[in-house]
């Protein structure tokens, strides 16, 4: 199932080498991103000859299902440059993010790191945790890393995204990694925002997990993602769910031994999305065969140009950008304007934007060319 892309790495040119990739370019401008993004063609190719092949052979090539599952956890390990036996597949970032909230054994007084603008996502299961005694220290997305420091003192775990949903707000990952590593607490992000458009080195960054759905900045299938857990934490986090695929014997219908698996597959319980397996394995390896390195300056340079088109019309932004905070998402709002209403009228011209809590968000990815991002700040009001 592969595919032949003739992309070369240079971000100068991605929009124009990879556009043929994403049909969507042929109806719409999608800047949304930050929600549902487009699938790339060789997803959607992949999880097409999967379906057919599952429609005219049912699980007779059941083998290359089994070689996709460790293809994508192979694929994910690169990407985030850690060991495949670090990577479980799950449903979702949520399914990721609960592993580890409920799957560590909090005592009363445990302390928490965690902010306050953060996607319900992550912010749901940290609060939910008060109810075993521990103490959640909330902090914001713009706190100086010295509150971080200092609030880093004694605590068990902090918990941030790599880019804040609503803002845009790239964090510096590797200055809170060390903060983490000095404080001895443990570290975790939530990916989703940012994997796929920027480079994440979870080694260099001292992270001890992640999470990340596929159907983002990965191009890929919504109901499948990546969950990493360092293999030196993966003893003190127990499954919060327990099937017959997380033990070691699993291929032994027979065995009642409950031995976990001694890699992160221990946190995979049942049946897999097969077909979105095969998606979001053909997505990542689209773009690490393009390199994230590459896209990066890309989807900054987009998202710089949007949001100087915004301020020269008179729109605030969520935050200040700068070349080490921006990312692919832009908000912005303008007094006596109705987001709602821009978002309307943007995708009765065939725009796609997404309005959040006031704002106008904007999040395109590298293929979009620098014309349609003109385009749609000339039809702003």
């Amino acid at each position: 199932m592969g595919y032949q892309t003739g992309v070369k790495p240079d971000s100068a040119h991605l929009a124009g080498t990879c556009r043929d990739q994403f049909p969507v370019t042929e109806n719409l401008i999608y800047l949304n991103h930050a929600g549902v993004a487009p699938l790339s063609r060789p997803a959607a190719e992949a999880m097409q000859s999967l379906t057919r092949d599952a429609l005219e052979h049912g699980s007779y090539h059941y083998g290359d299902w089994l070689a996709t599952y460790d293809g994508l956890r192979t694929s994910a390990a690169r990407l985030i440059h850690c060991r495949p036996a670090e990577i479980a597949i799950v449903k979702n970032t949520s399914e990721g993010i609960v592993t580890l909230s409920e799957g560590l054994d909090w005592r009363p007084g445990d302390k928490i790191v965690a902010f306050r603008e953060e996607f319900p996502a992550n912010y749901f299961p940290w609060k939910r945790l008060e109810r075993k005694g521990a103490r959640i220290e909330w902090l914001s997305f713009l706190d100086p890393l010295d509150r971080i420091d200092e609030a880093c003192r004694g605590a068990r775990l902090l918990s941030i995204s790599f880019v804040q949903y609503l803002s845009g707000y790239r964090a510096g990952l590797d200055a809170i990694g060390e903060i983490c590593h000095r404080r001895g607490c443990v570290f975790f992000v939530d990916a989703i925002q940012g994997l796929g458009a920027f480079p994440l080195d979870v080694e260099k960054a001292r992270i001890h997990a992640l999470a990340a759905d596929g159907h983002k900045w990965l191009l890929g299938p919504e109901g499948c993602g990546i969950l990493y857990i360092k293999q030196e934490l993966q003893d003190s986090v127990e499954p919060p769910e327990f099937g017959w695929t997380n033990v070691a014997g699993y291929h032994d219908y027979a065995s009642r031994d409950m031995a976990l698996r001694r890699d992160a597959g221990r946190y995979e319980c049942g049946t897999l999305n097969t077909v979105g397996c095969y998606g979001l394995r053909a997505a990542i390896d689209f773009l690490l065969e393009i390199g994230v390195e590459n896209v990066a300056p890309a989807v900054q340079s987009l998202a710089d140009r949007l949001a100087e088109g915004v301020l020269a019309k008179g729109y605030e932004l969520a935050v200040p950008r700068t070349p080490d905070n921006g990312a692919g998402i832009v908000s912005f709002r303008k007094d006596g304007v109705d987001p709602h209403q821009v978002v309307r009228e943007l995708k009765s011209q065939r725009i796609v934007a997404a309005p959040r809590q006031g704002w106008i968000r904007m999040s395109p990815h590298f293929y979009i060319s620098p014309e349609e991002i003109e385009r749609v700040i000339e039809l702003l009001p």
